[in-house]
């Protein structure tokens, strides 16, 4: 059984690989701001995070539906995932920018948030679309109280200001964490528990994705 990852995060790639997966990723080029802007003016609300997650998750793993790999359909399960960073009540997602990764770490420093990692499954066995499963998830992440020169040394390596509330647990900014309440895979955007769930809910045995030594 082959699982076909809507997405081109190395954190998401790693963490399947580690579970025994190696995924086909590929890049779902889905204009993110735009399905957000669009699906807000539809509800006539801001969406909150765990609805504007799994609206991303949606989107990336429909967007790559009828692709062929190899000149050949995919084949098997496809995966979506998204994630955000709640924090003071407000929704962070990538900063991009270096004074942005620092203004946020100056917020979250020594507090925490709720990071939201969406998941949409699709079930494409046999090269068409058979049905599909979702869910969001959260997990409490609280940090240690950084002097400010470590949160410039950290936004200055650059790792920052791609991921979701500018901060990794698998990497650099490890160490910067006391304590996740959650599932930890959840942090770095791809709850495997719930992807277990979900691919259960399709009728698929977990091991049956199992495909690394």
């Amino acid at each position: 059984m082959r699982l076909y990852l809507a997405s081109t995060s190395p954190a998401r790639l790693q963490t399947l690989r580690a579970a025994g997966i190696e995924p086909v990723a590929i890049s779902p080029g889905v204009d993110e701001e735009a399905a957000v802007v669009a699906a807000e003016a539809a509800a006539g609300r801001a969406l909150e995070a765990h609805e504007m997650v799994q609206l991303l998750a949606q989107a990336k793993a429909e967007a790559i539906v009828g692709t062929f790999v190899d000149g050949e359909p995919i084949d098997g399960l496809v995966l979506g995932g998204d994630s955000a960073f709640l924090v003071g009540g407000r929704i962070h997602g990538k900063p991009h920018l270096p004074e942005v990764a620092k203004a946020r770490w100056l917020e979250q420093n020594g507090a925490h948030g709720d990071l939201w990692s969406g998941h949409w499954l699709i079930d494409h066995r046999g090269g068409r679309v058979h049905g599909a499963v979702g869910r969001a998830d959260v997990a409490t992440v609280r940090f240690a109280a950084l002097d400010e020169s470590e949160i410039d040394a950290y936004v200055a390596t650059g790792e920052p200001l791609l991921v979701a509330g500018a901060f990794t647990v698998d990497s650099l900014g490890g160490p910067f964490i006391r304590r996740v309440e959650g599932d930890p895979s959840t942090v770095v955007g791809l709850s495997l528990s719930t992807l277990r769930d979900l691919v259960r809910e399709l009728g698929v045995d977990w091991p049956s994705l199992w495909n690394r030594d």
